[in-house]
């Protein structure tokens, strides 16, 4: 069987697009995959484990600290609110170049 080239996902500017995307590729898609599980080829979770391994960082344990802390005073979850902090971070900074 010849391997075929996978669609390459665009960047998304909403979640409507991307909906929009996996409606008109299901398809496609769905042949892929099962051409992929019936070789052997499919992975469990392999994604969402590269996307998690490519996510991780390490932090000073104070810090750590500090940010469970105010997430516990804001009524949020440790890692909810350190990706708002960090996001914020990332505009701030791209507003400041």
């Amino acid at each position: 069987m010849e391997e075929r080239k996978l669609p390459q996902m665009p960047q998304f500017n909403n979640e409507g697009e991307e909906a929009q995307w996996w409606f008109e590729h299901r398809e496609e898609l769905g042949r892929d995959m099962v051409a992929a599980a019936q070789g052997g080829k499919l992975g469990v979770g392999t994604a969402r484990r590269a996307n998690e391994a490519a996510a991780k960082i390490s932090l000073d344990p104070e810090d750590v600290e500090r940010a469970r802390l105010q997430a516990e005073r804001r009524g949020l979850e440790y890692q909810d609110y350190v990706k708002m902090v960090v996001h914020r971070a990332l505009l701030l900074e791209e507003k400041s170049v």
